[in-house]
């Protein structure tokens, strides 16, 4: 097996002014709070976002960890739909002290380029400034981060840097160069 070279960054905010909003797209775009917790849902988003870009970790995941970490209070999922379809999703989960990771970000590959992105990061990002409203026990939010990679979509840097955030750290990694999951030969954009 071979290895590939990995950078990582990670972003941050540290005041909800720093969020930079990108304009609505056109059309029936909407963004929607996934309520009730569904490893079924969660699972589909992950694979379906991030098949073609490598994200693997949490494929083996059993249904119970999914489970688990869906019922952890404070974590939200919110699944931006196009024409009632949905297109793509922001995780957001809440650490110590006031910090909220965007641990998963991204559209299905079909939804890119139409300028969902933008608008959905926008979206989760306030929605994670805004975490402790909803969540009674939380501390309000002192700080909003994130990472992206060299895996990651071309256009993720520059959607993160668009909207305010701040680089804060960069890694740089050897990984075992593992085949992209999905999406399954002749998908195509909708």
């Amino acid at each position: 097996m071979s290895n590939v070279t990995v950078t990582t960054w990670s972003l941050e905010q540290t005041a909800s002014s720093d969020l930079l909003p990108a304009i609505t797209p056109g059309g029936d775009v909407r963004i929607v709070r996934s309520e009730a917790p569904s490893p079924e849902f969660s699972r589909f988003l992950y694979a379906s976002v991030g098949g073609d870009i490598r994200w693997t970790d949490r494929l083996s995941w059993t249904y119970a960890q999914w489970q688990g970490f869906l019922d952890r209070p404070g974590v939200e999922t919110w699944v931006a739909y196009d024409r009632g379809t949905p297109a793509g999703y922001v995780e957001l989960d809440p650490q110590d002290d006031g910090v909220v990771e965007v641990s998963y970000f991204g559209l299905i590959p079909a939804f890119r380029g139409r300028r969902i992105g933008g608008h959905l990061l926008s979206h989760g990002v306030a929605r994670a400034w805004d975490l402790g409203e909803r969540w009674p026990g939380r501390p309000e939010t002192k700080r909003v981060w994130l990472h992206t990679c060299s895996k990651d979509g071309e256009h993720a840097m520059d959607n993160y840097l668009r909207r305010g955030f701040k680089l804060f750290d960069t890694r740089v990694e050897e990984e075992p160069e593992v085949a992209a999951p999905g999406p399954w030969p002749g998908a195509r954009a909708v």
